[in-house]
């Protein structure tokens, strides 16, 4: 009986120890993923406050637009209805996914621009599309911070054995990347080369022959 019980008592104290080993090993990973998990809520505010900052400037920009081409209401009504979907989206993805309909939007804008030399010269449109170039600079930034941060998040969540202890904890990978469209890759220009210059007139006609 004595033998039999010290190798009880030995199981038992091996149970013991591994499962604080595990307990301790879960403690460690949760507690890390807490802290990457925050860290892509902060890398997001950051995103979402260079976003709300381009969406304040839009309307001072359209209006401005307006005064010189009051005829481009499709484009008008595109960046309307997207900048409102980016304003009232509850999640990142649907931020995103709003986000890139304002950039197509935006860069439609900015070429009909190109069609009002008289506009492309006005001191009030020049700042506010420098703010906008800004803006659109900053965006890019935070948006490839946000992204490594996030891809860093999800790459510890599926690592082996985090990805057990992670489940059990009620963490899961975050697909909420910020995927660049293709009108926002780079940021929008307006060429301000020559501001002043009038349209492109066409060529003169020869004079009938007498």
């Amino acid at each position: 009986m004595g033998k039999a019980l010290i190798a009880i008592v030995v199981i038992v104290v091996i149970l013991l120890l591994g499962g604080l080993l595990i307990f301790g090993q879960y403690v460690s990973v949760k507690n890390t993923l807490v802290a990457k998990n925050e860290s892509v809520k902060a890398a997001w505010s950051q995103v979402d406050i260079v976003l709300q900052r381009r969406a304040d400037l839009i309307p001072n920009l359209v209006e401005t637009v307006k005064g010189y081409a009051q005829q481009e209401v499709v484009v008008f009504g595109d960046i309307a209805k997207a900048r409102s979907a980016l304003l009232s989206a509850g999640t990142p993805q649907e931020k995103i996914a709003a986000n890139g309909q304002l950039d197509g939007a935006l860069g439609r804008l900015l070429v009909v621009v190109e069609n009002y030399p008289q506009l492309k010269s006005n001191e009030n449109f020049l700042r506010l599309q420098d703010e906008l170039a800004g803006t659109e600079n900053r965006i890019a930034v935070e948006r490839k911070r946000y992204n490594d941060t996030l891809r860093d998040y999800n790459t510890y969540v599926q690592q082996f054995p985090n990805s057990v202890f992670a489940g059990f904890a009620g963490f899961k990978p975050n697909e909420a990347y910020f995927e660049a469209t293709p009108t926002s890759r780079e940021v929008p220009k307006v060429n301000f080369s020559n501001p002043g210059a009038s349209a492109p007139q066409p060529a003169p006609q020869p004079a009938p022959a007498r």
